[in-house]
């Protein structure tokens, strides 16, 4: 189509609700968090002390010798993570259904991201006109040898993206030095559009593939049995590792807060001696049935209590004195500014989390950004909501590289989008992009859906498998008409599997392929699962 854009069509800034005729009003926390009513954000809802510190880990030698003993007596296990944490997890849970596929990340067919199977309309339907096409020359629209054309493919990040990527766009400009160390995988599948009850989420696999954090396992954005928009599959559901809700600085320092101690002793290891003489007060009281717990006096509730203020006496050892809150970090102040972590909560949620697990503490996080039902019948408001999902991931990948760490981030909607072809015209204003261009979003459209995979190795670029199924960083592939052929991949058209899919990577990455079968024993991929890992091992 030449259609284009009324001049007067109103423009919907990044923060703003999404109002749609064609859907109903939205009733449900993820109705208004799809639509951009509520930021993926939560309100401040824990478990108790004891589902804090959880993870059993070896002793900290700092500690008291009979502080150490009186753990053992209740096996009550202490410390932080010594020699086998596995690569860190972050996932980005765009609600309301992002486009991801062809404006975003290329998509082709059978032959991967270079298999030119997609025909103009099909790009069309993905938001990308005519002139706009990857690896076709604008004037004549004729195919190119690829190794001699490259027009809008950016390949900066291994997986091949748009080059006028909104998303793309982001990263770079916050990715820093982790650039050339960063590799990728996209997944053509379906989702249903509209919903949190797609089982997108993998969190809990990343715990059963052992998966520990050094305070708590695992961390979400959101308040939810997930941690965030979507559902995690129902089997790897766990209370014991549930996500502890995580969205501002102040959860962060929350975990390992010893109180108004820090600001009476100076000296950390006076205040590791005061915590060690708590618990050592409470375990005698308790061991002499003084103390009331509130539940019964049954053995089990006493050691849950005594073993809660050893574990905090041990954290106070481990972090008094340290500084664990994201806004004082100097390496993340290298990729947000103050102004931003004081003013944007996206990047205040993201900061939060990406200390989190690329410090050990967590294992793997994930962070729900709302707004992403953006079919609005313009372009601008998905391409500013896509630019700011990219800055943070580029700020995790960025964070990564600060600290010597390796990553890997998982990206995926609920549904997806779909264009009419008309052309949003509207040219950039400042920081704030325009319709540049491209085609508007008019419609969910679950058929355009996919979600990827980054990976960033500190040392080199991560190695991707020649295996029978990941065929040029695609796992499945597209129609003429840019469908998602559900047929192409066991996840292309089931979530369940899409995500067993993601989890058999994060093995491969750390090593572990060989014991994906008995960590997953119900994974759905067949006895040759080992063709659908695009990765191999990495330090």
């Amino acid at each position: 189509m030449t259609s284009k854009l009324k001049p007067n069509q109103k423009a919907h800034p990044v923060d703003a609700a999404l109002y749609h005729d064609d859907h109903a009003r939205p009733v449900s926390r993820r109705d208004f968090i799809r639509q951009g009513f509520l930021g993926g954000t939560a309100s401040l809802i824990s478990g108790g002390v004891f589902s804090l510190f959880a993870s059993p880990n070896t002793a900290m030698a700092a500690l008291s010798s009979d502080v150490g003993s009186l753990a053992a007596d209740i096996n009550c296990s202490l410390g932080g993570l010594t020699g086998d944490a596995k690569v860190p997890f972050i996932c980005f849970d765009l609600a309301g259904g992002a486009n991801l596929a062809g404006s975003n990340v290329l998509v082709g067919g059978s032959g991967g991201q270079n298999d030119a199977t997609i025909s103009t309309a099909g790009y069309s339907k993905m938001g990308i006109p005519g002139d706009m096409v990857p690896g076709l020359d604008s004037t004549s629209f004729s195919l190119l040898n690829s190794s001699l054309n490259n027009d809008f493919i950016n390949d900066d990040l291994g997986l091949q993206f748009h080059a006028d990527s909104a998303m793309l766009m982001g990263i770079l400009e916050r990715v820093g030095t982790a650039i050339g160390n960063i590799d990728g995988c996209v997944i053509p599948a379906r989702s249903d559009n509209d919903t949190g009850n797609n089982p997108h989420n993998p969190l809990y696999g990343i715990a059963m593939a052992g998966g520990k954090g050094s305070v708590v396992d695992l961390v979400g954005s959101r308040s939810s049995d997930s941690g965030g928009n979507s559902m995690a599959p129902a089997d790897m559901i766990n209370a014991e590792v549930r996500p502890t809700k995580v969205d501002r600085p102040s959860d962060v320092t929350g975990m390992v807060d010893v109180g108004e101690l820090t600001a009476i002793l100076n000296n950390p290891a006076d205040v590791t001696a005061v915590m060690e003489s708590m618990a050592r007060i409470t375990h005698k009281k308790l061991k002499l049935g003084t103390v009331n717990t509130g539940l019964t006096k049954d053995e089990v509730v006493k050691d849950l209590v005594r073993c809660g203020y050893l574990k905090a006496a041990e954290l106070a050892d481990r972090f008094a004195g340290r500084e664990v809150d994201p806004t004082e970090d100097s390496n993340i102040l290298n990729i947000f500014t103050p102004a931003e972590l004081d003013t944007d909560g996206e990047f205040r949620k993201t900061a939060s989390v990406m200390k989190m697990v690329l410090n050990g503490y967590s294992a793997g996080g994930c962070i729900t950004m709302g707004g992403y039902d953006y079919h609005t019948g313009d372009r601008r408001t998905g391409e500013n909501r896509d630019l700011r999902a990219g800055r943070c991931i580029g700020a995790c990948l960025n964070y990564a590289a600060q600290l010597g760490k390796p990553l890997m981030i998982y990206v995926y909607s609920d549904g997806s989008v779909a264009s009419n072809g008309m052309r949003d015209d509207t040219a950039d204003s400042g920081s704030v992009l325009g319709g540049r261009g491209k085609g508007v979003w008019t419609g969910d459209n679950s058929s355009t859906a996919c979600s990827y995979m980054l990976v960033y190795n500190p040392t080199a670029k991560p190695t991707t498998l020649v295996t029978p199924s990941i065929i040029g960083r695609q796992l499945g592939r597209f129609s003429a008409d840019a469908s998602v052929v559900t047929s192409s991949s066991p996840a292309a058209n089931n979530v369940n599997l899409l995500v067993n899919t993601v989890l058999l990577n994060y093995m491969s990455l750390n090593g572990d392929i060989g014991q994906f079968a008995s960590a997953f024993p119900t994974h759905g991929l067949g006895s040759a699962f080992d063709q659908y890992a695009a990765f191999g091992p990495i330090a």
